[in-house]
């Protein structure tokens, strides 16, 4: 694989981004001071390529993040654990299920039966988050699935590893079995319109946006 520049820069903070089809999306890798260790964010449905750039890259993952359950976020877990014996899994407490089951991680309805190993560790809302001698918070933001989460970075700027909460002037759906569209907005207002505008929102499909551009031009959740 040829040279990979980063998608950004956040203080010591490089972050890396595989587009996984066929749903488009986004796994993340973050590399911190140019160390060999690394941390992966939502594998989707391309593992050989994120394993193809971390070779590239010379990078090792220390942990797998997940901000949900959902096939198209845990779909390369099971071969990156394959790769890497040792790799912990961390997923919101409410989601773990997802992880073994096709049928609550909506795979099954596509006529796949994607599965996870386990999860190593579960998180909850308030939990730090150990990365690289680097501490993210974890936020709950129900709706669009029970045990979402977001991993916040407190790097200047700051940045906010969203999953399928926020995206570019959308949010995420809220028509699945554990979905709830007041439980989502009000997660958004509470925990991501309180963040900095110029917090950095990596979505889990499509580009990255501010807060301050969604509490601008977002036309699902209105700034309060």
């Amino acid at each position: 694989m040829d040279s990979v520049a980063p998608l950004l820069v956040a203080g010591p903070l490089e972050v890396f981004r595989v587009v996984s089809q066929p749903f488009a999306e986004n796994s993340y890798i973050i590399r911190r001071d140019a160390q060999p260790g690394c941390l992966v964010i939502d594998p989707g449905f391309e593992p050989d390529t994120i394993i193809s750039l971390l070779d590239s890259l010379g990078l090792e993952p220390e942990a797998v993040w997940l901000t949900h359950g959902h096939s198209d976020h845990i779909a390369g877990v099971a071969p990156l654990r394959q790769h890497w014996p040792r790799l912990p899994i961390m997923i919101g407490h409410a989601d773990a299920e997802k992880l073994t089951d096709p049928v609550a991680n909506l795979s099954a309805g596509y006529g796949i039966s994607v599965t996870s190993p386990p999860a190593d560790t579960l998180l909850k809302h308030g939990d730090g988050v150990g990365f690289g001698g680097f501490e993210a918070s974890v936020v709950e933001i129900p709706g669009h699935s029970q045990g979402h989460v977001a991993f916040l970075f407190p790097t200047e700027p700051m940045l906010v590893f969203a999953g399928d909460i926020l995206f570019h002037e959308s949010i995420g759906r809220t028509d699945f079995p554990d979905g709830d569209f007041a439980a989502l907005a009000a997660g958004i207002v509470e925990h991501l319109y309180s963040l900095p505008d110029t917090a950095i929102v990596l979505p889990g499909h499509g580009e990255p946006t501010t807060v301050g551009h969604e509490k601008k031009y977002n036309p699902f959740v209105s700034a309060p």
